[in-house]
C-alpha cells in the first residue's frame, strides 16, 4: 500500500485574529462530516485521480490570535521536534504584527513551513509581497471569503508537500552521514596505509622511505643554519646467533626491545628508524661538537647492556655503531650513510660492542667486504668451494679412523681463502645454508668414491650450522645427500655445536633422534663451552663429544684444562660415548690426551686439513699400518649407534 493513502496526522497552525474563522478552518480540516467526505471527492476529481474511497489525511489544528502568538507556538513545536507542516496566516491582524512580518518571524525560526495567505482585501501588490518573502516555492495566497475546498486542497498539497521534504531532507542526511563515515574511514585508511609505507611493521619505527626524508631533511636545515648534525649505523653483534638458536620470533622479540631501548634514549629532535633486520639508523640533530654523537651513542650502549629475556633466557646484547658527521664526513645522504657504514664495519672489525667515528680510509674495508660478499654469491655456481679432509686419529693405535670435511674457497684472485674470512660473511648474507648443503653432498659422493677406489671404508664428519640444525629441510637434504651418493649413513657424521643443541633442548632431542633412526651419527662439537645439563646430554643420542679446542691448547701448562677434560673424558665414557679432541699440535698434548683417556684426535701433530687426493694417501698408509691390527678402521665405539656388521 503506498504511503500517502495511510491516515497521517500532519499538524497546521492558524493565525487570525477572528476566533470564528479558527472554526471555519476546524470544521474544514477537522473530522469526518459528510461535506468533507464531498470536498475530498471533488478534490480527487478535479485531480484527476481514482474515485475509490481512501483514508484522507488527519490535521492536528492549533491557532493563535496573533502573530506572537503563533510565532511562539511554532518555537514551542520546535523545541518538542513535533513541527507544524503549513500556517494559514491573515494579513491584517491589528494591533499586532501584520502577516507580512509574522511570516518572516515564523521563517526565521522555521523555513521549512508551507504558508498560505489569507485575506480579504484588494490592496495589496502580490508579486511585491511575494517577492520580499523570497520564499514563493512555499507561499500560496488565497482570497477571503475561501471556499472550504480551496482550504482543503491547500492543506492536502501543501502538507504533503512539506512531508515529502521533510523525507527528502532525511535521506540527504543520512547519505551525507554516510558519506561522511565512509570518507573519514578512507582518510583513517589512509593514515594507516602512509604509516605502513613509511614505518617498521615490526618496531613501529621510521623505515628506510621515511629515513631517507628525515635525512634529506636534516642536511637541507643544516645546510640552511650552519649547524652540524650525526648519522650513526647501529648493527646488533650476533644476532643472526639468537635468531638462528632460539627461534625468528626470539629474535623479532629481541629487535622489538632494541628498538624502545634506543628510542628511549633519543631526544625530541632525533630521529631513530629501522633500516631492516637488525640494522638501525640514528640521525642526531643539532650537535655542537663531534664528541656529543660519541656521548649520545655511549648512552645507547649502556641502554642496551641490560638483559633481555626471552624464552625464559636472559640474553645480552650489543652492537656495534658506526658514526658519520655532517658536513665533515658527507653533505649529503647518501655518502653520510656510506661513510656511517664503514665506520660500524670497523667497529666489527675490532672486536665488536664499541663505538668508530668516521675516519678517512675506512671506506676501503667497506668496499672490499661488499666486493667478497658479490663474489661469494658467485663461488658456488662457478664450482670455487672444495673440500678439505683432516685425518680423525685414533690415539692408541695412530691410525686414522674418519675424517672431517672443511670447506675452502679457491678464489681465482685471491688464491685461497680462509674460512674466518668468508663463514661470517656467508653467515650473515644468507649463504651458509646453501653451502652447507653442498657441504654434505660433496662429503657422502667423495666417501662413496673412496670406497670404490678400494680404500678402506670411514665415516666423514661435516659441520651444521644453528640455521641448518633447526630452519633447513635438514633430514630430507642428508637422505638425499646419501642417496645420490649410494652411501650407507653410518658413514656421515654430523657435528653440532653445544650451543645450537642446548638453544632447544626439547627440539634437538626431536631432531637427533630423527637423525639417529635414519643411522647418522652424531657429535657434539665444541664441548665445554655450552651450558648441557646432565639430564639433557643423558636425553640426547649421540655419539661423540668433541672438546673444544681451548681446553687443547693449554693442556699441558694449565693443570685445570687437563682437569677439564679428564672430567669430560669419564663423563663421556659413563654415557658409552667417544670423546674427540680437535686442535691437537704436539705430541706432549697427544702424551698426556693418551693418558686421560682420550678416545680420538685431529690437528697438526698428525696432519692438517688436506685435499681429498692427498687424504687418500694418508689413508692407504694408515691401512699398510692396520695389516697387523685385529680391528677394522671403523671399529666399535661406545656410540649408541656404533657399526655392527649384518649377520650372516
Amino acid at each position: 500500500m503506498d504511503s500517502n493513502t495511510l491516515p497521517i496526522k500532519r499538524r497546521v497552525l492558524v493565525v487570525d485574529d477572528n476566533p470564528a474563522i479558527h472554526e471555519d478552518f476546524r470544521k474544514i480540516l477537522g473530522g469526518n462530516a459528510d461535506g468533507n467526505t464531498e470536498l475530498l471527492a471533488a478534490e480527487r476529481l478535479l485531480l484527476g485521480e481514482a474515485a475509490a474511497p481512501v483514508a484522507r489525511p488527519a490535521f492536528e489544528i492549533d491557532t493563535a490570535l496573533q502573530g506572537q502568538e503563533g510565532v511562539a507556538r511554532v518555537k514551542k513545536a520546535l523545541e518538542e521536534e513535533r513541527p507544524y507542516a503549513m500556517a494559514f496566516i491573515d494579513m491584517r491582524m491589528p494591533p499586532g504584527w501584520d502577516g507580512l512580518e509574522t511570516i518572516l518571524r515564523l521563517w526565521e525560526l522555521d523555513p521549512h513551513v508551507q504558508v498560505v495567505i489569507c485575506s480579504a482585501h484588494s490592496d495589496y501588490d502580490w508579486t511585491e509581497v511575494v517577492a520580499c518573502l523570497d520564499h514563493s516555492d512555499k507561499l500560496l495566497v488565497i482570497k477571503k471569503p475561501f471556499e472550504p475546498i480551496e482550504v482543503l486542497q491547500c492543506a492536502n498539497a501543501l502538507t504533503r508537500k512539506w512531508d515529502n521534504e521533510r523525507t527528502l531532507r532525511r535521506q540527504v542526511e543520512h547519505l551525507e552521514r554516510v558519506v561522511e563515515a565512509r570518507t573519514e574511514g578512507l582518510e583513517a585508511a589512509n593514515r594507516q596505509l602512509r604509516h605502513i609505507a613509511s614505518h617498521d611493521a615490526l618496531t613501529g619505527l621510521p623505515n628506510r622511505v621515511l629515513l631517507d626524508d628525515r635525512l634529506s631533511q636534516a642536511v637541507a636545515h643544516a645546510q640552511s643554519d650552519g649547524h652540524s648534525f650525526a648519522v650513526a649505523l647501529f648493527d646488533l653483534d650476533r644476532f643472526k646467533v639468537v635468531n638462528d638458536s632460539l627461534g625468528h620470533r626470539a629474535g623479532d622479540q629481541l629487535i622489538k626491545e632494541v628498538a624502545h631501548r634506543l628510542a628511549g634514549i633519543a631526544r625530541s629532535t632525533d630521529t631513530v628508524g629501522r633500516l631492516g633486520g637488525d640494522e638501525f639508523l640514528f640521525i642526531m640533530d643539532r650537535l655542537a661538537k663531534r664528541e656529543d654523537a660519541e656521548l649520545i651513542a655511549r648512552r645507547a650502549v649502556k641502554a642496551l647492556q641490560g638483559p633481555i629475556r626471552l624464552d625464559g633466557v636472559d640474553l645480552h646484547t650489543s652492537a656495534s655503531i658506526g658514526i658519520a658527521m655532517f658536513p665533515a664526513d658527507g653533505r649529503n645522504a647518501e655518502t653520510l650513510i656510506a661513510n656511517a657504514d664503514a665506520a660500524m664495519y670497523c667497529a666489527k672489525q675490532r672486536g665488536r660492542n664499541n663505538i668508530q667515528l668516521y675516519a678517512a680510509g675506512m671506506n676501503s674495508a667497506t668496499q672490499e667486504r661488499v666486493k667478497l660478499e658479490s663474489e661469494l654469491h658467485q663461488a658456488l655456481s662457478l664450482k670455487q668451494f672444495e673440500l678439505h679432509y683432516q685425518p680423525k686419529v685414533d690415539t692408541k693405535t695412530g691410525l686414522i679412523h674418519g675424517a672431517e670435511a672443511l670447506v675452502r674457497w679457491r678464489h681465482p684472485q685471491r688464491g685461497l681463502v680462509p674460512p674466518g674470512e668468508f663463514i661470517p660473511l656467508a653467515e650473515s648474507c644468507g649463504l651458509i645454508d646453501s653451502i652447507g648443503e653442498w657441504v654434505v653432498r660433496e662429503s657422502c659422493r667423495q666417501a662413496r668414491a673412496w670406497q670404490l677406489e678400494g680404500l678402506q671404508p670411514l665415516r666423514v664428519a661435516v659441520n651444521l650450522s644453528a640455521f641448518q640444525f633447526r630452519h633447513g629441510n635438514l633430514l630430507q637434504m642428508i637422505r638425499e645427500a646419501l642417496q645420490a651418493a649410494q652411501l650407507e649413513p653410518r658413514f656421515l657424521e654430523v657435528e653440532i655445536t653445544e650451543s645450537a643443541l642446548m638453544s632447544d633442548p626439547e627440539e634437538s632431542v626431536t631432531i637427533l633422534e630423527q637423525l639417529s633412526r635414519m643411522g647418522v651419527v652424531v657429535s657434539v662439537d665444541d664441548f665445554g663451552t655450552g651450558y648441557s645439563s646432565m639430564s639433557y646430554l643423558r636425553r640426547f643420542p649421540i655419539d661423540k663429544l668433541k672438546i673444544d679446542r681451548g681446553f687443547i691448547a693449554e693442556l699441558i701448562s694449565r693443570a685445570d684444562d687437563a682437569s677439564i677434560v679428564r672430567a669430560i673424558v669419564s663423563l663421556a665414557h659413563s654415557l658409552r660415548l667417544k670423546v674427540v679432541a680437535e686442535g691437537v699440535e704436539t705430541r706432549e698434548q697427544l702424551d698426556l690426551l693418551k693418558s686421560l683417556g682420550c678416545d680420538q684426535y685431529q690437528g697438526f701433530c698428525f696432519s692438517p686439513a688436506v685435499p681429498a687426493p692427498q687424504f687418500a694417501t694418508l689413508l692407504r698408509e694408515s691401512k699398510q699400518k692396520s695389516d697387523t691390527v685385529s680391528e677394522s678402521a671403523l671399529d666399535r665405539t661406545y656410540s649408541k649407534l656404533a657399526y655392527r656388521p649384518p649377520r650372516g
